[in-house]
């Protein structure tokens, strides 16, 4: 349900594990592309998507759905599961691939799901990972991590996507891995802010390393194993996304770091979300509202939302009090 990036990538995926799959897209042309022409014009125009069914009805991509998979931004979740519960087979898994918390509820998104569909936690599953779209959709080696309540489920997907190029590996802690995964968005916009500005490795390294303390100060508030963000969906997924230049989010700090605009930075990512523009206001109130201190957060949210200088979000950083790690 979505035909993004991430989500046009992860159905081609499920088609080489012998998944059948249809699509949902939001627009009626792409859409036609996926069913027509088996590739996605807007997002992966090169990567061929053979076998794969696509509609713009949801009503159709959803009839008999065993595993129903969510790949919208997280912003639009619940207004688009409010419109999709009626028609999702009682017993299907809801699988999300989104990384984000929720403007307002401050909510993971398994949470919304559970509150908009009424389905029980053990049907909801979230799979989360270094798993760059371009990559993935190129068969480059990567894993991941599917996390599930009830560890049946999260194996049933596991085989669902299993392939020779995408190795899924399973996990309960569904906390862990969604806090993971909204967290490493905001940290990669600092680690693209640095390059921008022209830092180096060191720097980088830094940011990462620090980012993931906050990462793990706040996962362990709410429930999360610190375990989980020591492995894939924690240390692999914000490697990747915070040094990568296919990251969107590093993509936008960059921008910032050079001096760009809040528009510059969204027109150099193609119009496509960079989940870590809104979530960092979220995970900025979602950490006050668990006393959680996470100074890098804050000092995105900061730059992206009250107009703070990038120069003068460093210096901040720098000037804090010095103390143990």
């Amino acid at each position: 349900m979505g035909a993004g990036s991430w989500g046009t990538t992860f159905a081609k995926v499920l088609h080489d594990a012998g998944t059948e799959v249809t699509m949902w897209a939001r627009r009626p042309e792409i859409a036609t592309a996926l069913a027509t022409e088996h590739r996605n014009p807007a997002y992966l125009p090169d990567v061929r998507l053979p076998g794969i069914s696509a509609t713009d009805d949801y009503r159709v991509a959803l009839d008999g759905a065993d595993i129903v998979v969510l790949a919208v931004p997280s912003q639009s979740l619940r207004t688009n599961l409010a419109g999709w519960r009626d028609h999702i087979d009682s017993d299907a898994t809801l699988l999300s691939l989104i990384k984000g918390i929720e403007t307002g509820t401050l909510m993971r998104m398994s949470e919304v799901v559970a509150e908009v569909t009424g389905a029980e936690p053990e049907r909801i599953a979230v799979l989360s990972g270094p798993n760059l779209a371009g990559e993935v959709a190129a068969e480059q080696p990567t894993a991941s991590v599917v996390a599930c309540s009830d560890a049946a489920r999260a194996e049933a997907v596991q085989h669902a996507c299993a392939t020779g190029y995408f190795r899924p590996y399973t996990n309960t802690d569904v906390v862990g891995c969604e806090v993971g995964g909204a967290c490493k968005n905001v940290i990669a916009m600092a680690c693209g802010i640095a390059a921008g500005m022209g830092l180096g490795d060191n720097s980088a390294a830094s940011l990462m390393t620090r980012g993931l303390a906050e990462v793990m100060r706040l996962g362990v508030a709410l429930g999360a194993n610190p375990v989980t963000l020591a492995g894939l969906a924690g240390v692999g997924d914000l490697v990747a996304t915070c040094t990568s230049t296919l990251s969107r989010n590093r993509s936008f700090g960059y921008v910032l770091g050079t001096g760009g605009s809040m528009q510059a930075a969204q027109d150099a990512t193609n119009g496509q979300v960079a989940e870590g523009v809104k979530s960092c206001t979220s995970i900025r109130a979602l950490a006050k509202k668990h006393e959680v201190e996470m100074p890098l957060t804050t000092a995105v949210h900061r730059v992206c939302h009250e107009g703070l200088a990038v120069s003068d979000a460093v210096g901040q950083l720098l000037g804090r009090r010095i103390k143990p790690e």
